[in-house]
């Protein structure tokens, strides 16, 4: 398979052999000379040119040196130069039957020689710049795979602490259900069971529309109302025109946890976690609201993966760290989390 490299250099020797051909043909006729000697020479010239410059282009394409020994190329450039002259010398000895013409030769070497140098140089140049920016570009792009293997490990390993973060709570849920509410930790073991086969659907789905969103949401939803009964109510709200926008898979769920341990963990009766969605802007804005009192709200310990670790993914995902926002007021918490959408 030929390379863009390669190519290069054909496209070079070519350019070089025709523009050489025709300029000196040009020149020779310009002066009074003969066609005929004048093309043999040309010809002759041109081809030993040509294959000097495809020596040190070849011999550049596999060996690069380094900008300390640059000074190889010019040696290599006059070196490539003097022999081209000295093959077209001895070649039009034997081949031209005017003696004037050899004579005018002879003259004109010191100018082939400069003329055949810069020829030399100008295809060595090309090559080394040719050579640069195709390793620069590789570099580049080995750069670029590893930082998006580098992501991608860690998006895994954010999506891998999700689900044992929640397993250990339900299942500590599931616990303290078994002797006082067998059925309902029996209940709760079957909801755990499907919310956890979905979320092993969506391993490999980086992003999944709204509405398969909540319908996950509403599973573990279900979960938590198993342990706080009654207490917890839910509202859903979003329209028809956010059911197909894409978010990243499970990443509500994390939020929704946060909303319910901050809004029932220090209080005795019904509270209300609302959700609501919309889309706006090229965006899909999410608003998760809990009850919040910062006067009798203690502080909680865990594993502090939920606002951190919704954060960091979004930033994986996107490049942008503004795209998970909280407040609160005297009495209500807000998460407000944006997608962006293409």
């Amino acid at each position: 398979m030929i390379t863009s490299k390669q190519k290069l250099i054909v496209v070079s020797c070519v350019a070089v052999w025709a523009g050489s051909l025709m300029i000196q043909i040009g020149l020779l006729l310009w002066f009074g000379f003969n066609l005929e000697p004048a093309l043999i020479d040309s010809l002759i010239s041109a081809t030993t040119i040509t294959a000097a410059c495809y020596i040190i282009a070849n011999n550049l394409n596999y060996y690069q040196p380094r900008k300390e020994r640059y000074f190889y190329i010019i040696i290599w450039g006059l070196s490539l130069a003097a022999i081209s002259l000295t093959v077209n010398r001895y070649v039009m000895q034997y081949i031209a039957n005017d003696k004037s013409y050899l004579a005018f030769l002879d003259l004109s070497l010191p100018i082939r020689f400069c003329t055949n140098s810069l020829i030399i140089a100008w295809v060595a140049i090309m090559q080394v710049l040719w050579n640069t920016l195709h390793d620069q570009k590789e570099n580049e792009q080995r750069k670029t795979d590893a930082e998006k293997l580098a992501r991608e490990a860690e998006l895994y390993n954010l999506r891998q602490q999700l689900q044992p973060h929640f397993l250990f709570n339900s299942l500590n849920s599931i616990i303290a259900l078994i002797g006082r509410k067998p059925d309902e930790a029996r209940n709760m073991t079957f909801q755990l069971s499907d919310f956890l086969r979905g979320t092993l659907r969506k391993d490999d789905q980086q992003l999944i529309p709204l509405k398969d969103e909540i319908e996950h949401l509403k599973l573990y939803l279900e979960i938590e109302k198993v342990r706080f009964g009654h207490r917890l109510e839910t509202t859903i709200d979003y329209p028809e025109d956010c059911e197909h926008c894409l978010l990243p898979a499970m990443i509500l769920q994390p939020l929704v946890e946060n909303a319910i341990k901050y809004g029932l963990y220090d209080t005795t009766g019904n509270v209300q976690i609302t959700i609501r969605a919309k889309k706006e802007d090229n965006g899909l804005f999410i608003a998760i609201q809990n009850p919040f009192d910062k006067e009798s709200n203690r502080p909680h310990k865990g594993t502090g993966f939920g606002l951190r670790g919704v954060q960091r993914r979004l930033f994986l995902l996107f490049g942008r760290t503004d795209l998970l926002q909280t407040q609160h007021t005297a009495h209500i918490f807000t998460s407000n989390i944006k997608i962006p959408q293409t």
